[in-house]
């Protein structure tokens, strides 16, 4: 069998594959494609940190009215002597009963509330007491007290004080022994605080306003009704800010967030105010 060959290759009809330019144009496409997919993920980062953020500072917030706010609701209150004989173990229904005026560390009167307007280092803003007893409780045969302050502690067997204050960016609260104060929050740019004074009641027509606590003055403590607590917190997640961001913090002014720096640059803050009354006062002012 006899076979004949040529060198001569017929042209391909069909081009087969890719060309250079054609190879380019798809991963230049390509590029695009994951360059937008990774700027979506970007600024989805950028929402949901944005998101997150807020939800913290709420939650932060809540916690803090939360904790002054039931010392604050407290302040003042007195122990009820459930028996006229002093042992109140043998009380009888029919026998009277009386409020506590005092005792050797807490005068009502002097001790409910106080504050300062600019403490230093070793001071504290504001300042809260009420009385302290022990009692029979249902789960212990001994007496004991239910009252707790702002950290968690029982204070003395007579008083519950709480001191609060603001210390590098840190809510603080120290107990009855002004001892070793504890951050209850952090990322606090503000804490002011107003008084709810009450005069003229005497003469029948009474007259409510806000007034600082250098305005009460030593002696006057006894006419604050109510409390208002303003804070400022700040995030912690770097956001893009639109230009001529500001804020209203708590003395009404305006705050320019491009002047910001340190921790609080780029970052979301959020003005929280809260009005605790103070349920005892009316009480007390008749005392």
């Amino acid at each position: 069998m006899t076979y004949q060959t040529s060198k001569n290759y017929p042209a391909p009809q069909n081009q087969r594959g890719l060309s250079l330019i054609e190879l380019l144009v798809g991963i230049a496409i390509s590029l695009l494609i994951i360059a937008v997919a990774l700027g979506a993920i970007v600024a989805s980062r950028s929402i949901t940190g944005s998101v997150d953020d807020s939800g913290q500072l709420q939650q932060q917030a809540s916690h803090i009215f939360r904790v002054m706010g039931k010392q604050l609701r407290q302040a003042g209150s007195l122990k009820l002597s459930l028996s006229t004989q002093g042992n109140e173990d043998d009380a009888d229904i029919n026998d009277p009963v009386a409020f506590e005026i005092a005792t050797a560390d807490f005068n009502p009167k002097t001790d409910t509330i106080s504050g300062i307007e600019k403490p230093k280092d070793n001071q504290f803003k504001l300042t809260t007491a009420y009385s302290n007893y022990r009692e029979l409780i249902y789960s212990s045969n001994n007496k004991e007290s239910l009252q707790r302050d702002c950290l968690g502690e029982n204070g003395t067997d007579t008083v519950i004080r709480n001191h609060f204050t603001l210390r590098d960016s840190n809510l603080v609260c120290a107990g009855v022994n002004n001892n070793a104060p504890q951050p209850i929050a952090n990322n606090v740019a503000e804490f002011e605080v107003l008084y709810l004074i009450q005069s003229s009641a005497a003469a029948g027509s009474p007259q409510l306003q806000y007034i600082t606590a250098n305005s009460v003055g030593t002696g006057h403590w006894h006419n604050v009704y109510a409390v208002e607590v303003c804070i400022v917190l700040y995030g912690n997640e770097i956001i893009n800010l639109p230009k001529d961001s500001n804020y209203t913090n708590c003395q009404g002014k305006n705050v320019d967030m491009s002047t910001l720096t340190g921790n609080r640059a780029r970052r979301m803050h959020k003005v929280f105010r809260n009005v605790f009354q103070l349920r005892s006062q009316g009480l007390i002012g008749t005392l």
